[in-house]
């Protein structure tokens, strides 16, 4: 059900209480809420709606172009600046951390081993871990590379080193225009 109309509802019902009862509060309370209950359905109604007669109303249908490009410049123009993006970027307004371990963790290393197995069987180890049972030899070993490495590289994204290289290839001009033209895109596509 409409809250809207449950509201009314309830305003027309202490309206009528009020009467009922012979009770000058109750029946304000009922009427001013009923009254305002109307008067914003009817102001809603109107924003959205033609109304024949009533000026103004179906304002927003006939201007929706010009709110949606105002809407629009407001944003990118408040919001996502040059300065705005610069600061988010370099971490100076709060504590924007860029955490890749729940990416590092969820990335699948398997074709790493493989590579590092090719490698190996490639190299002049190859012929020598043939006579142990060649490349199915390392198989064993999978589980824990593919934990160390990923142990390793959640260690060096996390290292000062690190962080200061992401930061700096994040604020090439070229990163940065992307980065806006995305947000443009966002905020009005089509």
């Amino acid at each position: 059900m409409n809250k809207s109309l449950i509201t009314n509802l309830v305003a027309a019902l202490l309206l009528v209480a009020g009467v009922l009862l012979n009770n000058t509060l109750l029946s304000l309370v009922g009427l001013f809420a009923l009254s305002g209950g109307l008067t914003n359905w009817l102001a809603i109604h109107m924003l959205f709606e033609k109304v024949p007669g009533l000026v103004g109303s179906g304002v927003i249908p006939a201007q929706f172009e010009a709110f949606k490009n105002a809407i629009k410049t407001l944003m990118m123009e408040q919001f996502f600046t040059q300065a705005n993006i610069d600061r988010f970027v370099s971490g100076q307004d709060s504590q924007v951390h860029l955490h890749l371990q729940p990416v590092i963790e969820k990335v699948d290393l398997s074709p790493s081993f493989d590579k590092l197995v090719d490698v190996i069987m490639n190299s002049s180890f190859g012929s020598m871990l043939s006579m142990f049972g060649g490349a199915s030899a390392l198989t064993p070993l999978k589980e824990p590379f593919v934990l160390n490495m990923k142990q390793s590289l959640i260690e060096l994204t996390q290292q000062e080193s690190f962080i200061e290289l992401l930061k700096n290839q994040i604020d090439q001009p070229n990163v940065m225009a992307e980065i806006r033209a995305k947000s443009k895109k966002l905020l009005m596509p089509g």
